[in-house]
């Protein structure tokens, strides 16, 4: 427990007011002063286990943060944490994009229309340095519970499932090959690694790419967040001050699935329970000594709760 974060993986029964949802407990976003109370000591936690020395304007992944100058707004879309649409609807709040794109076409997203306002771009970050100097401008992140976000990274990115994102082909046969060497298996015909061979990679790999990577090491933290907001309540949440600065409200959801607003009866929710079950306790345990910063970010929930995979905002165990 550092600096007021909770990172225990104990069971606990929550304790949160509100309507009911179809599986008994009831779903409500935290509140304002809640998130701010938590950016605030999460950030603390983190410079304090990393090296910020080289200045404010300095990020590890600042292709993945961005300025927009007319809702004076940066934000850090952290892959697989619901960035496409973040990007999507701040990109039409900017007034740089005027229809919804096509899920079939998301890569526009992180490429045409949001490439002129990252900060790889060293007029765009020049513009929000200065501007930062006159006036307060709005920074924010979105996170996601590290579970989930490692059971939608390999439904998306390495599986043989069909989904909307861009399949990484190639790393998918290099970590079947991989794994394989290790096992001693010979003459597989696989193209896709299963979920095991996957998780067993991600402690293996000293060079992960953002997709499966640490969250907190895509976060510009000197930056100093106003916000890191929880994914699991973009559908359900329409943030005062966000809403106040972009000019409308935040109405998100989850472009993974449709099926329900309630994140614990999602596809990835479910998937994860169950494939996370089946895994060895101590896979278990060495992937989450690797992913506990992310777990402290938002106090989540361990996926053996009830309310998997809700931050707890009761300042209870996980």
């Amino acid at each position: 427990n550092t600096a007021g974060i909770n990172i225990n993986l104990k069971l606990s029964q929550p304790t949160i007011i509100g309507k009911e949802t179809d599986i008994g407990n009831p779903l409500v976003p935290p509140s304002s002063e809640w998130l701010q109370q938590q950016t605030k000591s999460t950030l603390r936690f983190l410079q304090s286990i990393g090296n910020h020395s080289e200045g404010r304007w300095k990020c590890p992944a600042p292709r993945h943060t961005y300025f927009f100058p007319n809702i004076r707004t940066i934000f850090t879309g952290i892959p697989k944490s619901g960035c496409s649409n973040w990007i999507e609807f701040l990109l039409q709040a900017e007034g740089a994009l005027d229809h919804p794109i096509d899920p079939t076409n998301v890569y526009l997203v992180h490429t045409t229309y949001s490439n002129p306002y990252r900060f790889t771009n060293h007029n765009i970050k020049h513009e929000a340095e200065e501007a930062s100097k006159k006036e307060k401008l709005l920074s924010f992140a979105v996170v996601r519970n590290p579970w989930t976000r490692l059971v939608s990274g390999y439904r998306d990115k390495l599986s043989d499932e069909k989904t909307q994102g861009r399949s990484f082909s190639g790393m998918a046969r290099s970590i079947v090959y991989k794994i394989n060497m290790i096992d001693g298996v010979k003459d597989s015909k696989s193209k896709h690694p299963t979920f095991n061979q996957y998780l067993r990679w991600i402690l293996l790999d000293s060079g992960l790419n953002d997709h499966f990577n640490q969250q907190y090491k895509t976060l510009c933290l000197s930056l100093s967040y106003d916000y890191l907001l929880p994914l699991e309540f973009s559908s359900v949440m329409s943030h005062k001050e966000i809403a106040q600065r972009v000019g409308k409200p935040v109405d998100l959801w989850s472009s993974y699935d449709h099926k329900s607003n309630d994140p614990r009866v999602q596809s990835s929710t479910l998937l994860a329970k169950e494939w996370l079950s089946k895994q060895e306790p101590e896979l278990i345990e060495k992937l989450y000594e690797m992913f506990k910063d992310d777990f402290a970010i938002m106090n989540y929930s361990n996926f053996s709760h009830p309310d998997f995979p809700l931050p707890l905002t009761n300042d209870k165990q996980i």
